[in-house]
């Protein structure tokens, strides 16, 4: 085996397929049809001289010689990021556009005002924004549809994923939301266990539902669900009427008359946010302004 037999465009078809679990999907993903996918895969085998596919039921799963190739193929695909990134720093200089995956809380508590920073500072960087929850958000950075995902880091892949290099942001903290007129509106950071017996509005599933119900059991109870919804005007609606409470992220209040936001007390969760973009790729002039606005937007909150 040389190292000219490692083709760069067939090991991004075993790593989608790593990704993606079946060929149909990975073909999909990649604009193939499931016959080439498997055609490309078996003249890398060949090229390579190690089996990388083997029957599963009625799919294929990769062999431990396919995952050891892709273990060194990770490092090859982040020094192609990081070669695209000087040349970029080279023809571009301070300009380029850098599409950006955000989830809805995030785009107006830090991309808007980092793009208004950017606009001012370094005009000649464009910015394009495209609302996505995370597992989108990753699945279009992974595929190269976007050049940076802004999501939770509960829902991000782990710092150890050789695709990504993650940036911490902002650690943001959940509020209570409560009706005016209610006895804690008053109170000076209560704990959520005193809570516990109120009548609760969030998701019927999704993020934000995990992170209500993992945030109330860690203070000692499980809460009761009074009502389902999944935006935030429709919660706040629903609290204003006094129908329930609700736990809401500092960086998706907003005022509302009837609604008070109470912070809590010592055990008051905190949800953590993270940029990510492709490894090497944070090199580039653009990516790395862009980077910058967003830390500078989430300082200042």
């Amino acid at each position: 085996m040389r190292a000219t037999d490692w083709d760069i465009k067939k090991l991004a078809i075993l790593r989608a397929l790593r990704d993606r679990g079946t060929v149909t999907a990975t073909a999909q993903a990649l604009l193939m049809t499931p016959s080439a996918v498997s055609q490309q895969l078996t003249n890398l085998a060949r090229q390579l001289g190690v089996p990388l596919l083997e029957a599963h039921g009625r799919r294929v799963r990769l062999t431990d010689a396919a995952h050891l190739v892709l273990r060194h193929a990770e490092a090859v695909f982040a020094q192609l990021e990081r070669a695209d990134a000087e040349l970029e720093a080279y023809l571009q200089g301070e300009s380029g556009e850098v599409r950006v995956a955000a989830f809805s809380t995030a785009v107006p508590a830090l991309v808007v005002p980092a793009v208004r920073a950017l606009r001012a500072a370094h005009p000649g960087i464009a910015v394009r924004v495209r609302e996505a929850e995370a597992a989108e958000a990753y699945e279009l950075l992974s595929a190269g549809d976007v050049d940076l995902a802004l999501s939770l880091a509960a829902h991000a892949p782990t710092a150890r994923d050789p695709k990504f290099t993650r940036v911490p942001l902002l650690a943001d903290p959940l509020d209570v939301a409560l009706p005016a007129g209610h006895p804690l509106t008053g109170a000076a950071g209560p704990r959520l266990a005193e809570l516990a017996g109120e009548h609760w509005i969030f998701g019927g599933s999704g993020p934000w539902s995990e992170i209500t119900r993992a945030a109330c059991e860690a203070a000692g109870f499980v809460p009761e669900q009074a009502h389902s919804a999944a935006g935030w005007t429709a919660i706040l609606a629903m609290v204003e009427a006094g129908m329930g409470i609700a736990l809401v992220p500092r960086m998706a209040a907003a005022g509302r008359e009837g609604v008070v936001m109470c912070a809590l007390g010592e055990d008051r969760p905190v949800r953590h946010v993270v940029a990510a973009v492709r490894s090497g790729s944070e090199g580039a002039p653009a990516v790395s302004r862009v980077l910058d606005a967003l830390r500078d937007a989430a300082a200042e909150r």
